[in-house]
């Protein structure tokens, strides 16, 4: 059955309908939008403003003027193109929190943690983290003090996986999380529905069974008694009383099949009636779509493949997948135009019903009758098939074979019954986790570099007490000589010559870092030493800014 399985998975769509079909998501989305959720986009962009632009509580920068309001109408764009572009809001974000010199920290890891929960596949998420960190290595080298070796590519990566790597794999953390959530919620849901049908076949049956039972039975029995009666009051011998016994003998027992007809009737209120297999079938899809047609409904009839003899379950099979098909599109998807195609292949016969997406624009879901159809198709050793169009419609296919198949039935108390045409959910019981050891893969290496940073010993330095001896014509020897030459502290940004004076006129300068810096002063103390004629000629410091 290569030919006909391969025919289940739906055809690829041209690259123009998928943006049509995106965008109308998007209005669907965006109709469905309610005042609480206003509320809360617009308590989120007022704490992005508070703590990135006015007062800019996290920011270095405060613009004002022209360039607040440019940067505030960037910052509202950014904040809502993160709801349908993400990845691209992520990129955008990157180039004004890194690029522009005017902070936007909040509004980047924001803009992340979006990015990582809207961004549902692996294979679109990773290319969109690699290029952001691309990007932002470039901003770096552009627009950030330089630092030098290996501090300096450990601060840089440092700051890409706090602002946008954690809020990132958080984001997707908690995606994943809700998405189990969901399945397992409609898991259930679906369970309980199906728990409820199979009782209510159940139940059926057992009341099928009851009226066999008294038709059979009870119905023979009050039969022969209308019979007995009728042939006793035949009898010359009786008398007149006689006769009129035997009738109101007989009147009850034809009272009594009447009751219990209509006993029968109620029993089987809920039974559907029998089906002519007969008349019913793949030859009959014809007068059905015709049907269709006067009931104002626009589909069309596809046949193709010679035609050949079908078993009665099979053919009957056939014919019900047209109609519920049709019943489907009708119900929920009025006004849209269906397909209904009939092939057969060299080894299957193929039944498919699709329909466009309603002109309503919101389509209702499938029914529980597609669970009764899938039934019927795998009773008669067949495969179903169920599913949305990614354009927006719905397709029903089935693939019949042409033998009479006997298929087992399955067992009433079964824990799990699925939906015929359906495959398990395959809920991840690790739905996440994945996104959280990342996250805290990278506070570990954060974490570790610091304290590793920090351990490292620093001889590079010099003291106050040291500063404070050295005097203009000294001899170089003796300075030089207690000039240490070793590992360069790890909280040394660029060259220590930026910002400095002048150095005098034919003099050598040497540069260390105090021992004593401040984390208020807003950049590094920076010592200098200056020799000429073997002889000590300036000593200065001066306010490395950061």
């Amino acid at each position: 059955m290569t030919i006909a399985v391969r025919r289940l998975v739906p055809e690829l769509t041209g690259s123009w309908e998928r943006p049509s079909a995106y965008l109308r998501d998007v209005l669907h989305r965006v109709r469905q939008v309610t005042p609480w959720r206003v509320g809360c986009e617009v308590f989120g962009l007022a704490w992005v403003f508070l703590l990135d632009l006015a007062p800019g509580w996290l920011s270095d920068t405060h613009p004002s003027g022209w360039a607040l309001v440019g940067l505030a109408a960037a910052f509202v764009v950014l904040y809502l193109m993160r709801l349908c572009f993400p990845a691209v809001a992520l990129l955008l974000a990157l180039l004004v929190a890194f690029g522009t010199n005017s902070g936007g920290i909040t509004l980047m890891v924001v803009v992340a943690y979006a990015a990582g929960y809207r961004i549902a596949s692996w294979r679109r998420a990773l290319p969109t983290a690699v290029i952001g960190l691309a990007l932002y290595m470039l901003l770096w080298e552009g627009g950030v003090p330089g630092l030098t070796g290996f501090l300096g590519s450990f601060v840089m990566l440092t700051v890409y996986g706090m602002v946008v790597a954690l809020p990132f794999l958080v984001g997707r953390y908690i995606a994943q999380r809700n998405a189990l959530v969901a399945a397992l919620q409609e898991r259930e849901e679906r369970m309980r529905r199906e728990r409820t049908m199979l009782t209510r076949q159940v139940r059926l049956r057992e009341r099928n069974r009851i009226a066999q039972d008294m038709h059979d039975s009870l119905g023979h029995r009050l039969s022969l008694i209308s019979v007995h009666a009728g042939a006793l009051a035949l009898d010359g011998d009786l008398g007149e009383r006689q006769r009129e016994a035997v009738q109101v003998l007989r009147s009850a027992a034809l009272t009594g099949m009447e009751e219990l007809r209509g006993v029968i009737g109620v029993l089987r209120r809920d039974d559907p009636p029998e089906e002519d297999l007969a008349r019913r079938t793949v030859e009959a899809i014809d007068e059905l779509v015709e049907g269709a047609r006067r009931a104002g409904v626009r589909v069309s009839l596809v046949r193709g493949g010679q035609p050949c003899p079908l078993p009665s379950k099979v053919s009957h099979a056939a014919y019900r997948v047209a109609q519920e098909g049709l019943t489907n599109a009708n119900k929920h998807a009025p006004g849209a135009s269906v397909q209904v195609t009939v092939k057969y292949e060299p080894d299957a016969l193929v039944v498919e019903v699709r329909n466009n997406p309603s002109r309503s624009g919101v389509a209702g879901s499938p029914g529980v009758g597609l669970i009764g159809l899938g039934e019927r198709v795998r009773v008669a050793g067949g495969l179903l098939h169920v599913g949305p169009l990614p354009t927006g419609g719905f397709r029903i296919a089935a693939v019949l074979p042409y033998e009479d198949t006997t298929v087992a039935e399955e067992p009433e108390d079964s824990d799990e019954v699925l939906v015929a045409g359906t495959a398990r959910s395959g809920v991840r019981k690790w739905a996440g986790v994945g996104s959280i050891v990342a996250a805290g893969v990278v506070l570990l290496v954060i974490v570790g570099g610091y304290t590793w940073i920090g351990i490292q010993p620093v001889t590079n330095v010099v003291d106050r007490a040291f500063y404070d001896s050295v005097y203009r014509g000294q001899p170089e020897s003796e300075v030089r000589a207690r000039l240490t030459d070793g590992a360069q502290p790890a909280n040394s940004i660029g060259d220590l010559r930026k910002d400095s004076a002048p150095e005098p006129a034919g003099a050598v300068c040497e540069y260390r870092l105090s021992d004593e810096q401040t984390y208020t002063s807003g950049g590094q103390l920076v010592l200098r030493f200056c020799f000429a004629g073997g002889k000590v000629v300036e000593k200065n410091s001066h306010l490395q800014r950061i």
